[in-house]
């Protein structure tokens, strides 16, 4: 049985993914850092097999010790999705410093701790899978979204990167880079906003987080074991 270890598991995509995994008979490790209620109601639904752990992935110390919670209760960690990050929506020129370093920290810097934490394991047993999810916008950058998509492009050369370093020892890295999905963090877009980003989208629809959320669980699987290094979009062809 694998343990699974998704980041920023409480919500959206994030919770779609340890509803997966869980289901697919994964010992699941649910970080959250904000959201206590919703995560801990989610673990609920599967008696004991999903282990609710609180760290801001930004900070060390916080995610040094989820991994060893982790380990103390089901072993090292098999699988990492770097799933956890913010949003926001601002003009390049009104960025504070601080708004930049927190994207860059809880994006990037975010997927580098856990990345550190979660190879040695992984290379001592010559298998692992590690997922980053990054976003269309991080492929072609957006407007407004300076900051989220230069985060979100680091993902991916660190995705590309691990996988160069760490295929050797049995560890493929891989990124899911959704397009506009229909999550929370769209709570702030009107019917008629949604409606549009509905019709610029070739298959004419918004994703979902369970159409993620599977493509997470494939390349965390057996069957893509020859997959690595590799950037999916699921973005229902808005960006090819």
């Amino acid at each position: 049985m694998r343990t699974v270890l998704i980041t920023g598991g409480s919500r959206g995509i994030g919770a779609e993914a340890v509803r997966l995994f869980a289901n697919a008979g994964c010992r699941v490790v649910l970080n959250y850092n904000a959201s206590k209620e919703a995560a801990k109601a989610l673990a609920a639904e599967f008696a004991g097999r999903v282990l609710p752990v609180r760290a801001d992935v930004a900070c060390r110390t916080e995610v040094e010790a989820m991994f060893r919670r982790a380990e103390a209760v089901f072993g090292g960690v098999d699988v990492l999705i770097c799933n956890a990050g913010v949003a926001q929506q601002k003009l390049f020129t009104d960025l504070t410093e601080g708004e930049w370093r927190r994207m860059l920290d809880v994006h990037l810097t975010g997927a580098f701790h856990c990345c550190q934490c979660a190879l040695p394991h992984m290379i001592r047993q010559r298998w692992g899978r590690i997922v980053t999810v990054s976003s269309m916008w991080g492929q072609v950058g957006g407007s407004c979204e300076a900051a989220y998509s230069a985060a979100k492009a680091g993902l991916i050369g660190l995705t590309k990167a691990l996988a160069k370093e760490e295929g050797p020892s049995g560890v493929t890295v891989n990124c899911v880079a959704p397009g506009v999905i229909d999550t929370d963090m769209m709570a702030g877009f009107s019917e008629a906003d949604r409606s549009a980003l509905a019709d610029e989208t070739p298959v004419g629809a918004l994703g979902t987080p369970r159409q993620v959320a599977e493509a997470l669980l494939f390349l965390a699987g057996e069957r893509a074991g020859y997959i690595t290094g590799q950037v999916l979009g699921v973005n229902g062809g808005l960006v090819i």
